[in-house]
């Protein structure tokens, strides 16, 4: 019988994978990396959103996603009204730095990859390289890397779903920089999952891209998180 591990990890990106066309506005791919234990997840983090979307909009099937949040529309047209959206955003931010996980992103600013290589590989399956091998060293100081942990993304496209996953198994069997087998699985969750470990990881990649390209611009999610270091794991930093 397999032995799974007491982690679950949740990914989501932030900016598009191109390289022919950059956004000027937001020329950077981020792919952030939520590590919880599942006791956490079940007792702190499930429930810890599900109170937060009772209270604002009165049930639970709301799905938390930046890009709506950040522009107002769909379920958040609401946040139009000023105070309204700083006091949704403080309760949020305050939970996000509350919430027991560690956080690894891989960030790529395009323009300067692109011109680096001659043929610069896709940003999101070079930014999976990177966090899957720093997952496994943050599980192997756990004592979690003997067992099956479950990498869960969200579906993208068939096209895109299986070019992913071939790259997750080619990294995962031995493509990484020390030739480890990763002892991880990936899991397709759908966009209308209503995964709550899927929903943080899309709120705390695009402040993880704003602090990279304008680290001096006010960014109160990222600065909640920065004030919690608990949150990071620790690894020596490589720039892209």
């Amino acid at each position: 019988m397999t032995e799974f591990s007491d982690y679950i990890v949740y990914v989501d990106e932030s900016g598009d994978h191109g390289l022919k066309t950059i956004d000027p506005n937001y020329p950077v791919f981020v792919l952030a990396f939520c590590i919880f234990h599942k006791r956490d997840y079940m007792e702190v983090l499930v429930p810890a959103l599900q109170a937060f979307k009772f209270r604002h909009f009165g049930h639970d099937q709301v799905i938390l996603h930046e890009t709506d949040i950040r522009k107002d529309r769909k379920a958040f047209a609401f946040l139009k009204d000023r105070s309204s959206k700083s006091a949704f955003l403080g309760e949020l931010s305050q939970i996000l730095a509350d919430m027991p996980f560690s956080l690894i992103c891989s960030a790529i600013r395009k323009e300067p990859f692109r011109k680096r290589y001659t043929n610069p590989g896709n940003p999101y399956h070079v930014a999976l390289a990177f966090g899957l091998e720093r997952v496994f060293y943050y599980l192997q100081g756990r004592g979690a890397a003997d067992q099956l942990t479950h990498i869960i993304v969200e579906r993208r496209g068939k096209k895109e779903d299986n070019e992913l996953e071939l790259e997750f198994r080619r990294i995962c069997d031995g493509a990484n920089y020390r030739g480890d087998i990763l002892p991880f699985e990936l899991i397709f969750a759908d966009k209308q999952s209503n995964s709550a470990g899927l929903q943080l990881a899309d709120l705390v990649a695009r402040p993880v891209g704003i602090h990279i390209l304008r680290p001096e611009q006010e960014n109160r999610a990222f600065n909640r998180l920065l004030k919690y270091p608990s949150h990071w794991a620790q690894f020596p930093t490589t720039s892209l």
